[in-house]
């Protein structure tokens, strides 16, 4: 699992975090969450890669809890049980992709 935090004053848009995913030759798609969603335990075939354009999202990989704000980014490795949920009183948007392994 790699948690990169956004720094920047400014965090960016949904077009620019497109345009970051593309760029690495990704396709990225939108999810949009209603405030406390939760998505159960699961996993993929594939790495996942997610970037929060608005709102909050708790993540739980392997055990390891923590929060992800606009601009932040995690990539999950193929096959790592995680869970996440929407936090706050406001939808969280994320754009995703999907990384072949």
């Amino acid at each position: 699992m790699i948690i990169t935090r956004w720094q920047a004053p400014l965090v960016p848009s949904k077009t620019q975090v497109h345009m970051i995913l593309e760029a690495e030759g990704l396709e990225p798609f939108d999810e949009t969450y209603a405030p406390q969603t939760k998505i159960p335990e699961h996993r993929h075939p594939f790495a996942e890669v997610r970037i929060i354009v608005a709102g909050e999202m708790l993540f739980n990989i392997s055990g390891n809890q923590f929060v992800l704000r606009p601009g932040d980014r995690v990539e999950i490795p193929a096959n790592t049980k995680h869970t996440h949920t929407s936090q706050g009183t406001e939808e969280c948007l994320c754009v995703c992709a999907q990384r072949a392994i």
